[in-house]
């Protein structure tokens, strides 16, 4: 016996009417159920360990975009073309200054197969990759030149810090990246990377500029380090990074700008900041 579609009861099969709920169901045809056709999610694997890279296999007809130069690989059935999003002059020049103030190249890449094919990328530095399923109106926000791939329904945009004290000091500056589902998102970071899940108003304090991502219901703001003494001498800087609850949050264990104090020449020893360098360090951001 055909059933409703509406309430699930079953009628006979002359029925022109559902007898439960009323709803019609044309004449001796019964309900027809509707079928909605869920597209296959992203075939995809990280390899590596602190040189990560994200290995996407398309189908046939399914498309991704990228992060200019991030690109490692392609199969050569795998076509590409670089090209401003926005449907308009206005949007597309648009979109590239905020892609600009946000650490990333003017252009995107899509990558489209014709056939079965595989596309690979990787970040210009040690870290790894954090994959993110978002679903439609999902967002998150992530550090400044994080951003390496996504299906093409993701929305990269850009998002300000609302507080000052954070923007100036919270080592991630005014800008953030803001990404929008659905669909798959890949971001590259620096590092290790460990990932909290935060209660309400459950509080973690990070050192600046070593925030990957959070979620939208996350608070972000900076706090003083407590005392003179423990900001000049204590060799973290004179704030951290003050992460409120509820929400995911993910940190890194390395920065470019701790790399590059490593790096440098004449180089004395130690993770820590100078006393100098932590007093400059109010008035510069980590990477």
């Amino acid at each position: 016996m055909p059933f409703c579609t509406s309430c699930g009861s079953q009628f006979a099969d002359e029925a022109k009417f559902c007898p439960s709920c009323g709803a019609s169901v044309g004449a001796g045809s019964g309900a027809v159920s509707t079928i909605t056709q869920v597209a296959e999610p992203l075939d995809y694997t990280i390899q590596g360990d602190n040189l990560q890279v994200v290995r996407i296999r398309l189908k046939p007809g399914e498309e991704i975009y990228a992060e200019a130069g991030k690109m490692l690989y392609k199969t050569a059935n795998v076509t590409w073309e670089t090209r401003m999003s926005g449907q308009s002059v206005g949007e597309k020049i648009w979109g590239a200054l905020k892609r600009k103030l946000i650490g990333e190249s003017l252009f995107l890449t899509y990558f489209r197969a014709g056939s079965p094919g595989e596309v690979g990328f990787a970040g210009n530095y040690p870290g790894r990759i954090q994959a993110f399923d978002l679903p439609a109106g999902k967002s998150i926000l992530v550090q400044r030149d994080a951003f390496l791939a996504a299906e093409t329904g993701v929305d990269l945009n850009i998002a300000l810090v609302k507080k000052l004290g954070a923007g100036f000091f919270g080592g991630e500056g005014f800008i953030l990246e803001k990404l929008t589902g659905p669909g798959l998102v890949f971001v590259h970071a620096g590092g290790d990377h460990v990932e909290f899940t935060l209660a309400p108003d459950e509080i973690i304090q990070v050192d600046t500029g070593c925030v990957v991502s959070f979620e939208e219901s996350v608070n972000y703001d900076i706090q003083f380090v407590g005392s003179i003494k423990t900001a000049i001498f204590g060799g973290e800087g004179i704030f951290l990074t003050t992460l409120t609850g509820p929400g995911k949050v993910i940190v890194q264990s390395m920065t470019l700008e701790k790399m590059r104090r490593e790096l440098a020449p004449a180089r004395s020893g130690g993770d820590e900041r100078g006393p100098m360098q932590a007093l400059g360090g109010i008035f510069s951001s980590e990477d």
